[in-house]
């Protein structure tokens, strides 16, 4: 079983996997680690590396199935860049805990028989209002080597994959939703998402981000999560 939520934020949103456990007893109780809940971005439980992160950890680790997550914008990303990378189902994570795994930018995973591409990042809309180093990290856009792999896993994979999985949306979608909003600005990730779209073979694209949980009606193959928790599989 495979699932798909968005934004945690911490401690902040945490409450939907409590709140969606109880109302899916039955589901939830089936699960073991071989089963996933993949968080969509702006995970934001290695924040400070202090008591609550490892509280809250360790309760994700504990969990009968394995918690995975692409980062998002608001991430400490001095502290996640720390953990040690390893392979994991055919591409690159940081094992924050035995079963708390970060899903790297530019990644191809095979879980399930099923193929994933995996990009996180975004730009944040409320950087003026945030501290570099301390709430704000220059790392949330990813930087040339990470376009880079990310190209050259998508060549090696034959531009194919089942599922796209990115925090953020291709300009061109972004663009439909949030035309002249001061929110969501279009920048390289974005573009590159473009790229992406029109080349990839893909089967569905989720992202996290935008708090809205939308079904793109333009682009029925594209999803945008964020209390909504989603089995695909």
């Amino acid at each position: 079983m495979i699932l798909l939520t968005g934004d945690t934020h911490g401690e902040i949103d945490i409450s939907k996997l409590s709140n969606a456990r109880r109302q899916n007893r039955e589901r939830f109780a089936s699960m073991t680690k071989d089963d996933y809940l993949i968080i969509l971005g702006d995970f934001g439980f290695v924040w400070d590396g202090g008591a609550t992160d490892d509280w809250w950890l360790d309760w994700l680790n504990t969990k009968p199935y394995t918690t995975l997550f692409i980062d998002g914008n608001h991430e400490n990303f001095d502290l996640l860049n720390a953990y040690p990378v390893e392979e994991w189902h055919g591409g690159k994570i940081q094992r924050i805990r035995e079963s708390v795994l970060h899903l790297m930018r530019g990644q191809f995973f095979e879980i399930a028989g099923k193929s994933f591409f995996t990009m996180g990042g975004a730009e944040s809309h409320d950087m003026d209002a945030r501290k570099e180093g301390v709430s704000w990290w220059r790392q949330e856009m990813p930087c040339d080597a990470e376009y880079e792999e990310a190209r050259r896993n998508l060549e090696a994979h034959g531009w194919k994959a089942d599922f796209v999985l990115t925090h953020s949306l291709p300009s061109c979608i972004q663009n439909l939703w949030f035309d002249g909003e001061d929110y969501y600005h279009t920048n390289r990730l974005t573009d590159f998402f473009d790229e992406v779209y029109e080349k990839l073979d893909f089967k569905e694209w989720y992202s996290g981000h935008y708090h809205m949980d939308v079904m793109v009606q333009s682009h029925p193959q594209v999803c945008m999560l964020y209390n909504d928790i989603r089995q695909i599989l």
